[in-house]
Formats: C-alpha cells, sequence, structure tokens
C-alpha cells in the first residue's frame, strides 16, 4: 500500500502471518518510536513552547525542542517495508508501521512474531540512553521531560500489557540524587530496567569511576533495576576514519559493546555494587570470549588482578565480576555459541530488535530456529527467555512456560 508521493515512496509488506512458535522468546532490546501525543498533558504549562512537540518541516514530521528539529530517521523504524526502499530519510508517522508507536498494534506485532515479552528502549526525542533531556538548555524543562517520558511508558506502553512489556525508564543524568530517587519512583510502580549511556564522558558528564553516578546505582541494586547500555547510546566511535561510510559503524557494533563493557568493569562500579546487572544491547557476544582470555592471560602475566593498580576489589577478579554482574544480548553469533559455555549460558539472552534494519521481524522464530538447531533445548530456553525472566524479574506463567496456554492475546 503506497501512502505518499512519487518522490518520497512508501509500500508495506502484505500483513504477515502468526509464525508458528518454536520457542518462547523475551526481547532484551526493541525500539518504541515515540508517538506524537507522549508529552500532551504531561509537562507543566510553561514549558508550551520548549517542550517537545510535533512540527512539519519542509513537509515532513519532525519533533521540536527548544531549538533543536529531531526527524524520525528511516533506519530507526523500517519493521514492515520492504529492504529497496530502507533508507536514513526523515520519514513521517503514517509512513511507519503502527507497531513502531502504538502499544495495541506492537503487541499485534510480538504475537505475528511469536515474542512473548519485550524490552523497548526510546528513540529519537530521547535518545538510545535517554541523554537528549539533560542536554536541555532550561534543567528544570530536562528533568520534566523525562517524568513526562516516564510516566508515558507507565500509562500506555506497560500498565495496558503488563506481562508483554518490561518497564523501561530514562535517567535524569544531571542530578544523580534526583535521578536516584526518580529510579525508585519507577521501580515502586513496576519499572524493571534504567536506560543508561554507556560511557558518559563522551557525552561531557562525569566518569563512572569518580562516584558521581553511585547514588543512581546503589537506587538500581536496592530495586533491582537492570542498567541497560544500548550501542550507540553514547555516540559514534571516534577512532575510525573520518570519511568511513556509515557501514562501518554498523559492522563495529561489538566493539561498542566491548569498549563500554570494558569502561564499565575497570570503574569499579560492579564490585562498588555486586549486586547490580548491567545487559548490554545490540552488541552481541563474540567479542565476550576474546575478553575473557584477554583479561586470564593479563591476570596470568602482571601477577594477580588484585595488583592491578586500576583494580581494587581483594575477593574477585575482573573475570569473576564480569560474569557476575553482565548479561550479554546474542543476535546472530552462531560463531559464539559454540564456546557458550565460556561465555556462561545464564549469561546469555536474544533480542529481536523491532523495528530497526537489523530486527528479525516477523522471521524471529524461523531465525532462532536455525540459530539454535545444535544446542540442547533446557540450554535454549535458557537463552531465549528464562535468563531474562530472571534477570528482569519477570516471571513467565508455567502454563505459558510449557506451551499448554498460547499467550497471542490479539490473534484469536
Amino acid at each position: 500500500m503506497a501512502t505518499s508521493t512519487p518522490e518520497r515512496p512508501v509500500t508495506f509488506i502484505p500483513e504477515p502471518e502468526p509464525r508458528p512458535t518454536d520457542h518462547l522468546i523475551i526481547s532484551t532490546d526493541d525500539h518504541l518510536i515515540e508517538p506524537p501525543d507522549l508529552f500532551e498533558g504531561r509537562l507543566p504549562g510553561r514549558f508550551a513552547d520548549t517542550g517537545p512537540r510535533i512540527v512539519t518541516v519542509d513537509g515532513v514530521e519532525a519533533w521540536r525542542f527548544e531549538d533543536q528539529i529531531l526527524h524520525n530517521m528511516g533506519l530507526n523504524a523500517v519493521a514492515g517495508r520492504p529492504p529497496e526502499e530502507w533508507n536514513d530519510e526523515p520519514r513521517n508517522f503514517d509512513e511507519l508501521r503502527r507497531g513502531c508507536w502504538d502499544i495495541d498494534a506492537r503487541i499485534r506485532d510480538m504475537d505475528i512474531n511469536g515474542v512473548y515479552a519485550s524490552v523497548c528502549f526510546p528513540s529519537r526525542v530521547a535518545g538510545f540512553g535517554g541523554a537528549r533531556f539533560a542536554e536541555a538548555k532550561d534543567p528544570e524543562l530536562g528533568l520534566a521531560c523525562v517524568r513526562a517520558w516516564n510516566d508515558w511508558h507507565h500509562e500506555r506502553w506497560m500498565s495496558p500489557y503488563p506481562d508483554r512489556i518490561i518497564g523501561l525508564q530514562v535517567a535524569w543524568l544531571r542530578d544523580p540524587e534526583v535521578g536516584a530517587a526518580e529510579i525508585r519512583r519507577n521501580a515502586a510502580r513496576g519499572f524493571k530496567a534504567l536506560s543508561f549511556p554507556e560511557v558518559p564522558t563522551k557525552l561531557g558528564l562525569p566518569s563512572l569511576r569518580s562516584g558521581y553516578w553511585d547514588p543512581m546505582f546503589r537506587a538500581c541494586e536496592e530495586t533491582g533495576t537492570v542498567v541497560c547500555l544500548h550501542t550507540g547510546s553514547s555516540g559514534h566511535l571516534s577512532d575510525i576514519e573520518n570519511d568511513a561510510p556509515r557501514d562501518t559503524l554498523v559492522s563495529l557494533f561489538p566493539a561498542y559493546a566491548l569498549l563500554s563493557a570494558m569502561s564499565w568493569l575497570w570503574s569499579m562500579v560492579p564490585s562498588r555494587f555486586p549486586g547490580l546487572k548491567i545487559a548490554l544491547a545490540e552488541g552481541g557476544i563474540g567479542w565476550v570470549p576474546m575478553i575473557i582470555d584477554r583479561l586470564k592471560y593479563m591476570d596470568s602475566h602482571a601477577g594477580q588482578a588484585q595488583t592491578f593498580d586500576a583494580w581494587t576489589d581483594r575477593t574477585h577478579t575482573p573475570v569473576e565480576v564480569l560474569l557476575r554482574n553482565f548479561f550479554f544480548c546474542a543476535f546472530d553469533d552462531p560463531s559464539a555459541l559454540l564456546v557458550r559455555d565460556r561465555i556462561g549460558v545464564e549469561n546469555i539472552m536474544v533480542e529481536v530488535d523491532y523495528p530497526h534494519g537489523d530486527g528479525t521481524w516477523p522471521d524471529t522464530q524461523p531465525f532462532m530456529t536455525d540459530l539454535l538447531k545444535d544446542i540442547p533445548r533446557p540450554e535454549a530456553e535458557q537463552i531465549t527467555w528464562r535468563n531474562a525472566a530472571r534477570v528482569f524479574g519477570h516471571p513467565v506463567p508455567e502454563d505459558i512456560a510449557d506451551g499448554s496456554r498460547d499467550f497471542r492475546a490479539t490473534l484469536g
């Protein structure tokens, strides 16, 4: 169905048939596209002229936030579109599949795909790590936007389907005490996760090692809130050629995850907060066995890890902390799954990445069946849903877990 001018062709693929469910799946990395009415009635009246709102720029809808214009970029929402039309052009909401921004339509798309539950990261107006609001010229407006985004997520995104959506909040980054209070407020109403920038110093914020963020990490540890680090949430890698094409950055997504994991590990944050759970999204798992080998090699060639100048944990090695506190999101990692015992099957989860270009919708079921075909069923279940249910505190009813009840509410 075409919905726009010849200069902006938009075609939607035929509505997919529901896929047979071979695996129960909890996706730990999907995205929502913030709908046009997200901030309506959720911001104080004094922010009417500066708060986020939809405007039309050169015939295309965009978010206006203070003096910024933020378009919905095409590759962030290509689900249901033929690959030949995938590009990074700005798009109107009617050029996106409705499941990108409407929760009822999203649940139907999850049902079509055979996905039981989902963690949904923010998109353009908030940024993957929620840092956009911290960059506001008016900090009071920025904080009001954080609270409004979280209120919307609670009221309109997770509450209508609490068994299907795992609540994820955005953080207030300009005051860690206020940020910690927001984490606790949201945990009390059912949020299980926090989107946080991978490497805060890349955004001009204090370092992880500084202790500045400790009130927020303490709040996460005490409430069981998972700190979710999404690839690209602190910007692009800088140590590549200036004229490198976009595909270079995409091919390096595992490197983003590796760099952010080591930043967090050596910051000593996981050692100061041993109960903190850190989940890395869209970085794969292929780099994990390699860094485990490297950390062990460093240990054996530089004396015990406890003697490293940067390592102040006197009871656990870096590898022990990595495998205790960090959880890794597999996407298409057949080589790494061959050595899954090195990573720990209990540390691996999966993602769908709806509605991004890397996403597997509507064929996640056959995709996972092929990816996991040589893995024993009990281990496959850990990877596809049991680990995520445990890490995010999102129990699955027994009759759904054993397949005696179909969870797909919209396909009756």
